[in-house]
């Protein structure tokens, strides 16, 4: 235990460096193009190009902070779940991509990042749009990769010392949590639903698809790793609630319904503001290749099939120690039991050393 957490302290504190370049980088942008000595992305006014890059800086100091907070004593001062779910969405954004960037490599899909000169940091970015230079691309995904990498080390090793109950043992060890099988069967069915149709698109697929040119590998790319995930997500909640395969690990499944339901839920409540707001304001060049209606509604329900597995995968996987007010009833009846016994062995001949008396009267 004591070597997984010198581990995870590196892996903390090399997220946070890794990190820190992107929030540079960010704060330029901002600053150059107030002071118009830096191009703003296609499709975007200055005014949209300055908010969407200020909350990128603002998600990249939490996300540094959070790296610093799981390997920090002070970290363990602040509130267990608000340091889970902070953990939660930076796992679901960066931890899930990192399939998507051993792939992009493998493919050499045009040079891609993470993050786009449009503001998506799920596009790709074009070479030609000078608000991405390419070494700004290289360290852009150099933070995202080596953030996600930290935060897959560091973040279980926090966790563990917070819950260790849940990565410990089998899934069908200890007693169930009792769940709504319709919540749960319904929030399967919903990320399975969306995970099918996002491979569905990765594989070629053109319903619901309004720009068929603006298809491009990263965007297969990462289509086929974000349904992966919706369905390990689905799947993973599935194991832990049903207790079967009851020999498996518990650290497994937990691992990818964790992963699996942030990213349902991250990306898809960063993109759904934005996909709004392209069905309203109809920026140029700045058009996802899939339908806005479509898109919207996925989003929503990604969104919520994501917030619903977490409290899923929460409450079967770390079950509530028991209540005060659960212990009375047992309290009670056993100082019921010992003033029966007194009363049993006060009287005459029951329960004495001199004859058997009733059974149970003796403690």
């Amino acid at each position: 235990m004591e070597r997984w957490d010198r581990i995870g302290r590196g892996a903390g504190y090399g997220a946070a460096l890794a990190l820190l370049p992107y929030l540079l980088i960010k704060v330029s942008w901002v600053v150059g193009s107030l002071m118009g000595l830096l191009p703003v992305g296609s499709g975007f006014g200055v005014t949209e190009w300055v908010v969407l890059n200020t909350v990128t800086i603002g998600m990249a100091a939490i996300g540094i902070a959070l790296a610093l907070a799981l390997v920090r004593p002070w970290g363990m001062r602040i509130p267990g779940p608000l340091v889970a779910f902070c953990a939660w969405v930076g796992s679901g954004f960066l931890v899930s991509l990192l399939p998507f960037g051993v792939l992009g490599a493998l493919l050499d899909a045009g040079g891609g990042t993470l993050d786009a000169g449009a503001g998506d940091p799920a596009d790709p970015a074009d070479p030609a749009d000078p608000a991405m230079p390419a070494w700004e691309g290289v360290l852009v995904q150099f933070g995202f990769l080596g953030m996600g990498l930290g935060l897959a080390v560091a973040a279980p090793a926090h966790l563990r010392r917070r819950w260790p109950q849940a990565f410990t043992g089998r899934v069908g060890d200890g007693p169930r949590t009792a769940l709504p099988r319709a919540a749960v069967v319904a929030t399967a069915v919903v990320g399975t639903a969306v995970g099918l149709f996002w491979l569905y698109w990765a594989a070629g697929g053109t319903v619901g698809i309004a720009r068929p040119a603006g298809r491009v590998t990263d965007w297969y790319t990462l289509g086929a790793v974000s349904g992966f995930w919706a369905l390990a997500g689905s799947a993973a909640v599935g194991v832990i609630t049903r207790g079967r395969p009851a020999r498996l690990p518990r650290w497994l499944p937990v691992v990818f319904g964790w992963v699996g339901s942030g990213s349902l839920f991250a990306w898809s409540a960063w993109k759904l503001p934005l996909t709004l707001y392209m069905a309203w304001a109809d920026p140029v060049g700045a058009r996802p290749p899939e339908n806005l209606a479509v898109a919207v509604m996925l989003h929503g329900c990604a969104v919520l099939a994501g917030a619903a597995m977490l409290r899923t995968l929460v409450r079967a996987a770390v079950p509530p120690s028991p209540s005060r007010h659960s212990r009375r009833p047992r309290e009670r009846g056993a100082t019921t039991g010992r003033r029966t016994g007194r009363r049993r062995r006060s009287a005459p001949g029951a329960g004495s050393p001199h004859g058997p008396g009733p059974p149970g009267t003796w403690c």
